[in-house]
């Protein structure tokens, strides 16, 4: 299975050890949206799209790329790193999964866990949660690989 994770880490590198954490699982390459090639995602079986929480939104720049993105098909996961909880009415990964399936592709899930933060209110007091995401973290990104990894096998 060919997967390539297209992630946008910039602050602390939290989301980068949860995409690389899954690309053990699958056997991926981890890249950034400035080093993505479309070309490469078309013949992937499956694409990663993952990125901190900024304002409670993902990224510009994995946002951006994936706009940009021509219309196809192929399978796609959307995950990502917050501070805060991802709270179900107002989804972190919601509008890049729409996004994603208008362009085409069929998310096989996503997946969210917290990260260390150091917003603005959150710095004055040294960051919030300064020890994840912890190895607990990192293996619930592991398990969901695994079972996308599965998914994939049935198919």
């Amino acid at each position: 299975m060919r997967t390539v994770i297209v992630c946008a880490s910039v602050s602390h590198g939290n989301t980068r050890r949860v995409a690389d954490s899954m690309a053990q699982v699958l056997g991926a390459r981890v890249v950034s949206p400035e080093q993505a090639d479309p070309a490469e995602l078309a013949d992937a079986d499956l694409v990663g799209f993952g990125s901190g929480v900024f304002y409670s939104r993902l990224h510009p720049a994995l946002m951006s790329f994936a706009k940009a993105l021509p219309t196809g098909r192929g399978r796609a996961f959307v995950f990502a790193t917050s501070g805060l909880p991802e709270i179900p009415l107002m989804s972190f990964t919601r509008p890049l999964v729409r996004l994603l399936e208008g362009k085409g592709f069929e998310v096989d899930g996503s997946f969210s866990c917290r990260a260390f933060d150091t917003w603005t209110p959150f710095k004055l007091v040294g960051g919030i949660n300064k020890q994840r995401p912890h190895t607990g973290d990192l293996a619930a990104a592991r398990a969901f690989a695994g079972q996308l990894r599965a998914r994939r096998g049935r198919l």
